[in-house]
């Protein structure tokens, strides 16, 4: 019995010693697991973003050539800058003298206006932005891509530097339309005052030769009533002088 249970003690303790070395060799190699899997989605991240740029932040430089999105303004490359520095403005005057300036463009907007010219015999673009028919700037280039582009955003600005001269020749337009108004309104209330004066002055004669007319009819009703007194006075008098006349010649 005593062996029996010396057997089961041994082999218990020599399992609880092989469960505490697979317990031990357990935990590192599932960190190393862990570690793994993070390096793997690392590296597949940057693969992805390798093979698709557009999951990066950086943002891509325009082509040569491409078109600016809408609305945003064009910026002028430095040969632009220098030719419009030297003299655009001076060189297109010139040329509008002649006959070889073609005009493919115009936009205006309250004294701003934008244009496109082309000048053939050098294949060679103007693009001018002017306010009451001076030039402002002038942009020379010979890319019909990038002057279309420069005519747009010279457009827009004409429509954002005369917006408040629009703004203004409409209200100026107004204040004088309602003066105008005013003035109409306030001829009109002097000419029914004049016509109102005018009724209440005859109103007036007309009530006066009334009453006149009222008095002399009443003092004409009184002599008429005199006179017919008379009248009867004198008829009764003829009769009487008829009777004494006639009163001594025999009665037929």
């Amino acid at each position: 019995m005593s062996d029996k249970w010396r057997v089961r003690q041994l082999a218990l303790a020599v399992l609880m010693l092989l469960g505490g070395l697979e317990s031990g060799c357990a935990q590192p190699l599932q960190q190393g697991t862990t570690q793994s899997t993070g390096q793997s989605t690392v590296n597949v991240a940057a693969n992805m973003a390798a093979q698709d740029p557009a999951t990066t932040t950086v943002q891509p430089q325009a082509a040569p050539g491409a078109q600016p999105l809408p609305g945003a303004p064009v910026a002028l490359t430095q040969e632009e800058a220098q030719q419009n520095a030297a003299g655009n403005v001076a060189e297109l005057q010139q040329m509008i003298r002649g006959s070889d300036l073609n005009e493919l463009r115009t936009t205006y907007n309250g004294t701003y206006g934008a244009s496109l010219l082309f000048y053939g015999k050098e294949m060679t673009y103007y693009v001018t932005l002017f306010q009451n028919k001076t030039f402002w700037r002038v942009i020379k280039t010979s890319d019909e891509t990038r002057a279309e582009a420069i005519y747009r955003d010279f457009v827009q600005k004409t429509l954002q530097l005369s917006d408040v001269e629009i703004r203004r020749t409409r209200l100026e337009a107004q204040k004088v339309y309602t003066a105008r108004m005013i003035a109409l309104t306030q001829d009109h209330a002097n000419r029914l005052q004049a016509d109102l004066a005018i009724a209440r002055q005859q109103q007036a004669i007309v009530a006066d030769q009334q009453k006149q007319a009222r008095t002399q009819a009443n003092a004409l009703q009184v002599e008429k009533a005199a006179a017919q007194d008379q009248l009867r006075a004198a008829q009764r008098k003829v009769q009487e002088l008829q009777r004494e006349v006639e009163g001594g010649l025999p009665i037929r």
